[in-house]
């Protein structure tokens, strides 16, 4: 018998379905203010380096959009399919190899390129996240596989493929034996949009994603289709929706913008292939989509607030001497307030013996 138990509340509020993210930004701002006072650090001057202090200068803003870049691309191609019940969870190798094919033509044609080769760069990076996205797509129409499973393995495929490419085929052969490529020449970089920062064109990109994802979703028949089977299986069925034409859909858009943002990494601020490219965009992007509220609109915002932690991280880091870890720290205490505030507003808690159990709310409210 259970002294505490979940209560179903019913019919969800609406506004606090909204106004939940809020509330786990603040409930993540006060327990690190507690975490900074604990390690023995002036929790004002240090919530003040890591969320305020880079926002106080134009290379700091030009840097949140260049951090959100990639963020933006992959979240709200991962909303998408989480709205269909499309679990992709590996963008961060759709992400990689967008970066392995496209870097892979700045490479080919180094040296001759003209004003084709970065668009031909950007359709390689798409079609190298989209490729490497079939693959757990026709597992899950053709054996039913579980996406879940089957993308998150081939992340790690694709980071071993990544650093078996920079230390053999990709390396640079000027560049004393170390595992990177070439530097890109001017025609495979990306142009810079706003003068004495990195604000590259990739930025425009993402803003297009999220105009282009508001509109598939909202003023779409294929976005409509995508809301019904997310909600009600049984229903699309019934009106003939096709489940498996979704799934592909889904997995092949969520690919191809990770393999666009992985492009505009390795055409933008980094300039060339490395052995790590990423700092985890693929793996945050999942919870920038849920703290978006799965809305492109949303998932710009919580893309900057996420960009923002990466920066503030390496700010703290540098001028506090906090351990690099704590980026991580406040993007996991984020989500885990985030799915504790999702519970509460559908839950309510009781306390004593009588009545049952509510098992697996944690997973129903981030699928909701």
């Amino acid at each position: 018998m259970a002294l505490i138990r979940l209560e179903p509340r019913g019919q969800a509020s609406q506004a606090m379905l909204y106004l939940t993210p809020v509330l786990a930004v603040v409930l993540t701002l006060a327990a690190g203010f507690l975490l900074f006072a604990a390690l023995g650090f002036d929790p004002v001057a240090a919530l003040y380096a890591f969320f305020i202090e880079p926002l106080t200068t134009t290379r700091g803003l030009g840097e949140l959009a260049v951090k959100a870049t990639p963020l933006v691309l992959c979240a709200v191609g991962l909303a998408i399919g989480f709205r269909a019940n499309v679990w992709n969870i590996g963008a961060e190798g759709q992400f990689t190899l967008g970066a392995i094919a496209g870097g892979g033509v700045a490479l080919a044609f180094y040296g001759e390129g003209g004003w084709w080769l970065l668009p031909l760069m950007v359709v390689a990076g798409a079609a190298g996240g989209m490729a490497w996205a079939a693959i757990p797509a026709f597992l899950r129409t053709r054996f039913n596989a579980s996406e879940i499973l089957t993308s998150l393995m081939l992340t790690y495929v694709a980071l071993l493929l990544l650093s078996l490419l920079v230390n053999g085929p990709y390396r640079d052969p000027d560049g004393y034996s170390f595992p990177e490529s070439r530097l890109f020449e001017e025609a495979a970089v990306m142009p810079i949009l706003i003068e004495g920062t990195r604000v590259h064109l990739g930025s425009l990109f993402a803003l297009l994603a999220v105009a282009g994802g508001w509109v598939l979703m909202a003023r779409t028949f294929v976005g409509f289709q995508i809301k019904v089977i997310g909600l009600t299986p049984m229903a699309a069925g019934y009106a003939g929706f096709d489940q498996k034409r979704i799934i592909w859909l889904t997995l092949l858009l969520s690919g191809g913008l990770a393999g666009l943002a992985g492009l505009c990494e390795v055409a933008g601020p980094i300039g060339q292939i490395m052995p790590s490219i990423s700092p985890g965009y693929g793996f945050t992007a999942i919870i920038v989509a849920f703290l978006g509220r799965l809305h492109p609109v949303g998932i710009l915002l919580a893309g900057l607030l996420m960009a923002l932690s990466f920066i503030g991280g390496e700010a703290a880091q540098i001028g506090l001497g906090l351990p690099k870890a704590i980026t991580g720290v406040f993007q996991g205490m984020l989500l885990f307030f985030l799915l504790a505030t999702d519970v509460l507003i559908r839950y309510r808690l009781r306390f004593g013996t009588k009545g049952p159990v509510v098992k697996g709310v944690a997973a129903k409210g981030v699928a909701a």
